[in-house]
């Protein structure tokens, strides 16, 4: 493996600053991040954290620590930037800005540092089509909020090498991450696509009136997504038996939703302006104090679960054979 230690995150707005306090959390890594405009990140950073000071699952004392090990630049061509061993990009999310970025990395960064973009959609062997170096870029997808869901989607363009995709992960897991593979280069990566399927479902049984929405959310809390954080779909499968699944595939797949465009109802919903919790009305209505009520238990949730599962705590680094522990 690479010896990574000195990490560049490229963007400082909310993914870049919680991507920049997960690396801060391994004493081994220095974290340096790049943007064009001033940003007190600081600021940003300890904001991003204070439910988890809340919570007391990180205190004062980690929290200086790790902002300790982080530093900023609005000079692309420092020292910082010209010495990285890993860099993750986390700007807009736009093509042609991406590709800009990278253009001006490969020509500054060292040559055998490695190059990763933080996408939720966008095709890592397009964002590092006009590299000369293609080889030694990957995608790195983190969740929102990026300081909190463990899972990293590492991946590989049509030309990321085996190795480059192996030290992204284990660095990942050096800093409490849940990294897996991606081996190819699809749109949605791994979990977005399942999601995306979930939803289509979810919408089509409101859509024809089978349930509302309210319905269909509690449907799911209450059945097999309880069962989910334990148990995956596949292991599931097996638990099951595959002849079962077999059985019930032949009797209900063909009844499922499986159009390849969005449904008309969501159509008609961003039409309608009725954009969720932007406008107070999507699938439900929604007040401000609502809005504000579900975004804060859904953090306290995370910070709870990973906390039972020691991920807050460094367990998880451990287990993956991470040195210096951390949280994630």
């Amino acid at each position: 493996m690479k010896e990574i230690q000195r990490i560049l995150i490229c963007g400082a707005g909310m993914m870049g600053k919680n991507i920049a306090f997960v690396f801060a959390s391994n004493p081994k890594y220095s974290v340096l991040v790049y943007d064009v405009q001033e940003t007190d990140l600081a600021a940003g950073i300890r904001n991003n954290a204070g439910p988890m000071l809340e919570d007391q699952v990180l205190d004062e004392a980690e929290l200086e620590r790790r902002l300790a090990r982080i530093s900023f630049t609005t000079d692309l061509d420092s020292d910082g930037v010209r010495e990285a061993d890993l860099v993750i990009e986390a700007v807009f999310e736009n093509m042609e800005v991406k590709q800009n970025l990278f253009a001006l990395l490969e020509a500054r960064c060292r040559p055998d540092a490695i190059l990763c973009s933080n996408s939720s959609v966008m095709s890592p062997s397009e964002i590092s089509a006009k590299m000369a170096r293609r080889e030694r870029f990957v995608g790195t997808h983190f969740w929102n909020p990026g300081h909190l869901i463990p899972l990293v989607e590492v991946v590989k363009s049509d030309a990321s090498s085996d190795e480059v995709a192996r030290t992204v992960m284990e660095v990942l897991a050096s800093v409490g991450k849940r990294p897996v593979l991606c081996k190819k280069d699809v749109p949605g990566f791994i979990a977005n696509r399942m999601q995306h399927a979930l939803w289509r479902e979810a919408i089509s049984i409101v859509e024809h009136g089978i349930a509302d929405a309210e319905t269909v959310d509690e449907a799911v809390r209450y059945s097999f997504g309880l069962r989910l954080p334990k148990v995956g779909p596949l292991e599931n499968a097996d638990m099951v038996g595959t002849d079962l699944t077999y059985s019930i595939h032949s009797y209900i797949l063909k009844d499922l939703e499986d159009s390849h465009e969005p449904s008309p109802l969501l159509k008609r919903l961003r039409d309608e302006g009725k954009l969720g919790f932007k406008s107070g009305e999507g699938f439900r209505t929604w007040s401000k104090e609502e809005t504000s009520e579900e975004t804060s238990e859904l953090n306290d949730y995370l910070i709870r679960m990973l906390d039972d599962q020691g991920a807050l705590r460094g367990a998880r680094a451990a287990r993956w054979g991470g040195k210096g522990g951390g949280s994630a």
